[in-house]
Formats: C-alpha cells, structure tokens, sequence
C-alpha cells in the first residue's frame, strides 16, 4: 500500500472515531439538564426537583382517598392523576416553590395542576427552608406510602393516548420539563 493512502486511512480511521466518541458522549446524562424523565432529578436555581413517581388516582382505594382528600368526583371521561415530588434546596437561603405546575401531552393540550385539600399535598409558592426538603422530614407526606408530596391534575381520557406527558416546572429564574412514566 502506498504511505500516502496509509497515512489517510489512519487519518479517515482517528476522524470517524473522534466523531463517535463525539456523538456518543452527547447522548449522556447532564446534571445541568432542564430536560429530565420521571425518577432524574432536575436543577432548577437552588432547587433540586425529583419526580418520584406518577399515577392516575382511584378514589376507591384508601390510600388514593388520601391524596382526594376534599375533591368531588371526577366528571365522567376524566380522571385525577398525581405527580409526587421530593424537592431539595441546596443553597443555605430560602427558596420559593413555584406558584404552578402544567402537564402537556403529545398533542399539546395543557392542563393546569389543581387545587388540593390533602395533607400529602405539595404547597405551591410555599419556601423551603435553607438546606432542607420538601416534604419535610417526619411530615404525613414524607411518611406516607409513597415519600413525597403530591400535585393533582384532572385529565381527560385521551391524555393517556396522547403520551408521553410531560410536567412543566416554572422556577424562580428557568423553567423545566420532566417526561413522565406513564
């Protein structure tokens, strides 16, 4: 083989690793992310959000009664369906929940969380404590089944034919999105 074609081989060989190595390393988990899935904890300012978990609520079962303590029955084609979170501020002053939450789904229709009564509920534009969590440690919430504090959201049938959903957090200067496991 002649050393020129040899030596753009080599070359041609070292560019196309380089450009996987390159593709490969974007595809990775980011700390800085404002884009997580259900379970990836989300920075947003001083606040640590972790979408622990989330399901639709059967209002038959006792430990979802909890979560609807204080809602009517769901109208007929819509159901309740609660995101539990754990929040953590990581800055040694007090942080500001937001005032909202939304849920959009594939199609993006928007649904706006609810107002709850249940002592599992997450507080919005509540303040988490320098250093400390939400739901505070020893709370109902954070012994309750699941270890964190609920959002309500009441969704139409079709929502959950629509995936994936995803929840929209608006912080204090950023906002960001979890995809929920739905």
């Amino acid at each position: 083989m002649h050393p020129n074609r040899r030596t753009l081989l080599s070359l041609f060989a070292l560019l196309a690793l380089l450009a996987l190595t390159v593709g490969v390393s974007a595809c990775g988990y980011s700390s800085d992310s404002k884009h997580t899935n259900e379970g990836e904890p989300l920075q947003l300012g001083e606040l640590e959000y972790n979408v622990t978990f989330s399901r639709y609520l059967n209002p038959n079962d006792s430990e979802d009664a909890a979560y609807l303590e204080g809602q009517k029955e769901a109208p007929k084609g819509e159901s309740y369906f609660g995101v539990f979170f754990e929040v953590q501020n990581k800055s040694d002053e007090p942080q500001q929940l937001p005032s909202t939450l939304t849920i959009t789904d594939a199609d993006e229709q928007e649904y706006e969380v609810i107002p709850s009564d249940s002592i599992f509920a997450l507080q919005f534009e509540g303040t988490v404590e320098a250093e400390e969590q939400i739901p505070v440690l020893d709370s109902p919430a954070q012994q309750g089944p699941i270890e964190g504090s609920v959002a309500l959201f009441l969704l139409p049938e079709e929502a959950s034919e629509n995936r994936p959903l995803t929840l929209h957090i608006e912080g204090a200067e950023e906002k960001g999105e979890v995809t929920l496991d739905l």
